[in-house]
């Protein structure tokens, strides 16, 4: 595996391949010294054409446990902000002899782009509304580690679908990992088209957030994407919040051995309450601290060569 691009270029095989790598990664965040020589004399550059502080940070840390040399380049205040283009800019970036770069851009379909134009390893760190595949791995390895092998385990995954990246990545990886997955939106953020999503078998769609909830063994809660919406999707924040927000009343109703994941950023009080962010069922932290570990895994797996 020279690039990780989708989670739809991952076998079953090889997804768990990270995922149980990444344990041994999450071992060593419990180290004083938080350093393995893996990828040393390595280059990872993060190119991010997007705000970003979580993602951008767990593969910055990521990287330099691993020991490689890592650089991150920006937008703002790099020559993409004097117009060179993509093209240019990761050419120029790529001749400078680096070994990986971490593609985040708001087009769908740059990293792919990307991967055709360079020699290094390319890994989507989220491109436009497509696809975030290490946050899908990210997502997994968290439920994992709570539920065990997710086979025949059912996930919810809730909310602003039609703007989400995370959704089609996890759609796809929890799938490969045999999981069932449901699709909750309102009507207006259920993208058209839905059921076509990499085949239709395997995942269901419903607009019934209150019928799904007590079925579950992981709920995912999508933000609501605010910056992305050019026009009304939903009357108010109110009325989205009774039909889709995970409340105080709808926590009774889901399972006591049920998760709860949000990718982040969260609108507490909007998708999501204060007490279902906080109390003990959530591992929204547990997929944060998570990241760090998937994030050297992956870039172990694709820079390492296969060297112990």
């Amino acid at each position: 595996m020279k690039h990780l691009l989708s989670a739809a270029d991952l076998s079953r095989d090889e997804t768990l391949s990270i995922l149980d790598t990444a344990r041994q990664m999450h071992e060593i965040q419990q180290r004083d010294v938080k350093k393995l020589p893996a990828l040393r004399g390595r280059t990872v550059v993060n190119l991010f054409f997007e705000d970003s502080t979580r993602t951008r940070s767990s593969f910055e840390i990521a990287g330099k446990w691993l020991s490689a040399d890592v650089i991150n380049v920006s937008a703002k205040g790099s020559s993409v902000s004097k117009g060179e283009s993509l093209r240019d800019t990761v050419l120029t970036v790529g001749a400078m002899g680096v070994d990986g770069m971490i593609i985040r851009h708001h087009a769908s379909g740059a990293p792919l782009q990307v991967s055709q134009w360079v020699d290094a390893s390319v890994i989507n760190a989220g491109d436009g509304m497509h696809e975030h595949p290490t946050q899908a791995l990210l997502d997994a390895y968290t439920m994992r580690e709570r539920l065990g092998d997710l086979a025949g385990k059912h996930v919810a995954i809730v909310g602003d679908l039609t703007h989400s990246r995370v959704v089609r990545s996890n759609l796809m990886l929890l799938r490969t990992l045999g999981a069932q997955v449901t699709l909750v939106a309102p009507p207006t953020l259920m993208p058209s088209g839905i059921t076509t999503w990499a085949g239709s078998d395997g995942f269901a769609v419903t607009y019934d957030l209150d019928a799904t909830l007590p079925q579950v063994d992981a709920l995912m809660m999508l933000r609501v994407q605010r910056e992305r919406m050019s026009g009304g999707f939903f009357p108010t924040p109110r009325e989205y919040t009774v039909g889709f927000g995970l409340t105080r009343d709808r926590l009774r109703t889901l399972p006591d051995h049920a998760v709860i994941c949000h990718p982040g950023p969260m609108n507490r009080g909007l998708e999501i309450a204060a007490d279902a962010a906080d109390e003990g069922r959530s591992v929204i932290l547990d997929q944060v601290s998570a990241g760090v570990a998937v994030r050297m895994s992956v870039l172990y797996h694709l820079l390492a060569g296969g060297e112990s």
